[in-house]
């Protein structure tokens, strides 16, 4: 089975602790997914606006702007 290419790594951050926090974007539907874990503990959730829709990634903003 081959890579899927559909989730792309956006954002990835680690503590000193152990605690990962990453952003996935679904590159189908463009929803940003947040996904932290710590150890065999985890959780992913979509990302909302304001609105409490998921919000939809702009690829024309700056990085700097992204969630």
């Amino acid at each position: 089975m081959g890579e899927s290419k559909r989730f792309q790594v956006v954002h990835q951050e680690s503590s000193f602790l152990g605690f990962d926090v990453t952003i996935l974007l679904d590159t189908v539907t463009g929803v940003p997914y947040l996904y932290a874990g710590l150890a065999a503990t985890a959780g992913l959730t979509p990302l909302l606006g304001q609105d409490g829709k998921p919000m939809i990634w702009d690829a024309e903003r700056p990085e700097e702007d992204e969630p």
